[in-house]
């Protein structure tokens, strides 16, 4: 693997502060003949090992105490030995512990689409190498949410693949429940592109939708945005593609309480259904988080402990509620996450898909009070959780400018359908196109 000299990126006004260092990987020239990413430039979130740099977690602590990597994470080598470019490491929240994307230590990189909001975490940086087109594709990793949320914020295309197929061997881990290796890109061409050679996919996913569901209740959850403004152009593209009939509407959240069982442990009981709060899906990411909080804790744990890092702000209250959390209830959380996927499977069959909000609305302002941005995390996380706890794959999809914001829908496939989503976004993309300017 060919090799440049690294350089800091800090004093490039130009690269949107979505850079912790800068260098070039790539494969000699005579290698590089008809490869499937020939070509194409990427960046790599600073939670994957990469031969010769230390890996920074998004923490100087961190980076401290850690020597460098030995060895390149296999999902960057795949995507660099099909002839893509890596010309750099991105910017992360502390310990891939937000969703917000404000990095105390490093800054905040430059949201693309509105600069006074934040860009989105803890993908924070790759998310926005590719809405800055500073880069044609990132890598991102996705545990609660860090590359459909970013995604959504910067108005790019993003993939959580189902959980488990792609080797999260060279990454950091989070929380293994749940952390995923997922990837950004400006176009569903790109973005399948590259699923390919992450996935292993043949081009012979031709598997046709059997039904779309629009998730009701969880479009109620928007703030101050109608709806129907989303799902419009999606519906319409489809049933052009697919027929009238194909299209179905349904209540997640009765469909969860009444299917998962084991949900009944995190279940409010004075709870009530409002368009604000759907109680089995907080529920289920109350489920989520407590789980993601043991496997922080015992992947981490003595690492901090030991090290008593500097954390920022939020940050620093998030890990130590995960250093204070006991292995009670955790194996309920294994239970319900078990009868979720088997009661989504139904749901949704062969080749089914689920449409929601990525998450409640645009993106925040940046420097937001964290008790005023609770609220919002809080339904985030009832709609990132269905995925997440279920392990499907899902894809964010944008939607243009809503009040010179950008806004997003989410579409969820079935546990190792990620080449049927991804063809599918690729084949209604031009039907949404058209129909974008009814959308928003």
């Amino acid at each position: 693997m060919a090799k440049s000299l690294s350089s800091s990126s800090s004093s490039v006004l130009s690269d949107y502060g979505a850079f912790m260092e800068k260098f070039t990987l790539l494969l000699p020239p005579h290698q590089q003949l008809l490869l499937p990413l020939k070509g194409l430039t990427f960046a790599v979130k600073d939670i994957f090992d990469v031969e010769g740099y230390v890996t920074g977690f998004g923490n100087p602590d961190w980076a401290r105490t850690h020597s460098a990597a030995t060895s390149t994470a296999p999902a960057v080598l795949a995507v660099l030995e099909a002839g893509a470019i890596c010309v750099g490491k991105t910017v992360m929240d502390e310990m891939a512990y937000s969703i917000n994307g404000e990095n105390a230590h490093y800054g905040t990189p430059i949201n693309p689409c509105a600069e006074d909001r934040v860009p989105g975490g803890s993908s924070s940086g790759s998310a926005v190498a590719v809405g800055a087109k500073l880069v044609d594709f990132s890598l991102g990793t996705d545990t609660g949410g860090s590359v459909r949320v970013p995604s959504s914020y910067c108005g790019i295309f993003g993939f959580r693949p189902s959980h488990g197929v792609i080797s999260t061997s060279g990454v950091i881990p989070m929380a293994q429940s749940f952390d995923t290796v997922g990837w950004f890109a400006r176009d569903p061409v790109i973005l399948n592109r590259v699923g390919k050679i992450l996935l292993q996919l043949q081009d012979d996913n031709m598997a046709k939708l059997s039904k779309l569901i629009i998730a009701e209740d969880c479009f109620k959850l928007l703030l101050n945005i109608d709806h129907n403004r989303l799902t419009d152009g999606l519906i319409h593209a489809v049933q052009k593609l697919y027929g009238d009939q194909i299209v179905e509407y349904t209540s997640v959240g009765n469909f969860v309480e009444a299917r998962v069982p084991s949900l009944k442990r995190f279940m409010d009981k004075d709870a009530t259904n409002e368009d604000d709060n759907i109680p089995s899906l907080v529920a289920l990411s109350s489920a989520m988080r407590l789980l993601q909080r043991c496997e922080f804790k015992k992947n981490h744990g003595e690492w901090i402990s030991s090290v008593k890092p500097d954390l920022g702000p939020g940050i620093s209250e998030r890990v130590m509620e995960a250093m204070g959390s006991t292995d009670e209830n955790v194996d309920v959380c294994y239970s319900l996450r078990t009868e979720l996927r088997a009661a989504l499977s139904d749901l949704l069959g062969d080749s089914g898909i689920l449409a929601m909000p990525t998450v409640p609305g645009p993106p925040p302002k940046l420097q937001t009070e964290p008790t005023t941005l609770e609220s919002f995390r809080s339904k985030a996380f009832s709609l990132l959780s269905v995925a997440g706890v279920s392990g499907f794959c899902q894809v964010s999809i944008p939607l243009g400018m809503y009040d010179n914001l950008p806004i997003s829908i989410s579409l969820v496939a079935k546990h190792g359908s990620d080449g049927f989503l991804l063809n599918f976004v690729d084949n209604i993309y031009s039907q949404q196109e058209q129909n974008k300017s009814s959308t928003v």
